[in-house]
């Protein structure tokens, strides 16, 4: 049986083409399809009580808009087209939340877009479609 394709999702030009990319590649193979969407999220805030149940509710209220607005309406499509798709919205650092995502999954492969973020940040910090290429146990394709 064929492993899932885990395929990075976050509304860009380019994570569509990572979509259909995966898409083809799933339609070929007959492989599941687990669009992720992951939202940053800095565990090193110190919060009063209130603050930490208002960031709670705002994160409650960020997975529904991100599942509402992203990631039902590509996995829709997908279903429609009579691929077998799945969502999944996770909180974290992307390139280890994906790498996470892939393994709970047993994904055979990670498909992303490469954003293109360039300049001074992407030198200094690098990407996050290279440090998935470098971190994933699986192979990953970045998708122009």
């Amino acid at each position: 049986m064929t492993k899932p394709i885990v395929v990075a999702f976050d509304g860009s030009d380019a994570g569509r083409r990572a979509v259909s990319l995966a898409a083809d590649l799933a339609g070929s193979s007959g492989a599941t399809l687990v669009v992720a969407h992951v939202l940053e999220w800095s565990p090193y805030s110190f919060l009063t009580q209130e603050e930490l149940h208002e960031r709670h509710k705002r994160r409650a209220q960020e997975v529904s808009r991100a599942e509402q607005a992203l990631v039902r309406p590509v996995v829709d499509d997908l279903t429609a087209r009579g691929l077998n798709a799945t969502g999944e919205i996770r909180y974290g650092h992307v390139a280890e939340t994906l790498v996470e995502i892939a393994q709970a999954h047993d994904a055979g492969q990670i498909v992303i877009g490469r954003l293109g973020a360039g300049g001074l940040s992407a030198r200094l910090f690098g990407s996050v479609a290279g440090t998935l290429a470098q971190i994933a146990p699986v192979p990953v394709t970045i998708v122009p």
